[in-house]
């Protein structure tokens, strides 16, 4: 459990669930999955990406992620 004081958040301009996504992302930096990191910051897998790319964060996408993509296209067609 990580708990930050209210004094310290107090004299920050950013609120608790700002503080949450910003030490999620550097814990995903760091190599915490992506579906950990979302979990992290009390936000949905989606939102958690969305916020990678506000920020030029590469998403997690490889050679697996592409063959299942493209199989997924195979079938809709």
């Amino acid at each position: 459990m990580l708990a930050i004081p209210d004094h310290l958040l107090d004299a920050t301009p950013i609120s608790e669930a700002e503080c949450r996504r910003e030490v999620a992302l550097l814990l995903y930096t760091r190599g915490l999955p992506p579906g950990k990191a979302a979990e992290f910051a009390q936000i949905s897998k989606q939102a958690f990406d969305a916020l990678l790319a506000s920020r030029d964060i590469p998403l997690p996408y490889d050679v697996d992620d592409l063959e299942q993509d493209l199989a997924t296209l195979r079938a809709l067609c």
